[in-house]
């Protein structure tokens, strides 16, 4: 398409690039875990150069390998079964620490997902990010994925037991009195 004078149709191709870039929230496109484009609110929530995340694994997002190795699968089985998944997450900026975002997710190939994927993250205010030991994020970020303490415990390798101490440690620790107020105090205001 040539250019287009004021005031007539829009080169698609621009007006698509053009979205991508300004878009409200994060967007990744990515293939078998490894970034292969971002747009820029991407790499400003991540806190991280664009050019620096292209061709990187979702690794360097997440706090430790144990972390990745915990989340790096969730959804699968709604991406192969609906194409499309959604849950609440912590992820790790590279200056300013933790972040909670609401992940979603859309597999254009639904018989291997992660083989090519679209993604958008939105951050949510997180209250108390540093107060958080890495299994106290595990256990909120399942809590937040809605899912029990026996669910978690199976995700996580451990005994349901040892989840619901986590989660009672959780409850005192920030002060609240069920798993509802708990996500609902580190979202913060913004829910």
């Amino acid at each position: 398409m040539s250019a287009q004078p004021p005031g007539t149709q829009p080169d698609l191709a621009a007006a698509e690039r053009l979205a991508w870039d300004h878009a409200p929230v994060g967007l990744v496109m990515a293939e078998d875990r490894v970034i292969r484009a971002c747009n820029a609110p991407f790499a400003a929530l991540v806190e991280r150069p664009r050019e620096e995340l292209i061709g990187q694994s979702f690794r360097i997002l997440y706090s430790s390998p144990q972390e990745f190795e915990t989340i790096r699968d969730v959804g699968l089985s709604a991406l192969r079964d609906t194409g499309i998944y959604s849950d609440e997450r912590m992820m790790q900026r590279a200056r300013s620490g933790t972040i909670w975002v609401r992940f979603r997710a859309h597999t254009l190939t639904p018989e291997t997902p992660l083989a090519r994927i679209v993604m958008s993250f939105a951050p949510l205010p997180l209250a108390e990010p540093s107060r958080l030991t890495p299994r106290e994020r595990d256990v909120a970020a399942g809590l937040a994925r809605g899912q029990t303490s026996k669910e978690i415990a199976r995700q996580l390798s451990l005994s349901p037991r040892s989840v619901e101490d986590v989660r009672a440690r959780l409850l005192k620790k920030l002060g609240v009195r069920n798993a509802a107020e708990l996500i609902r105090r580190l979202a913060g205001p913004g829910l």
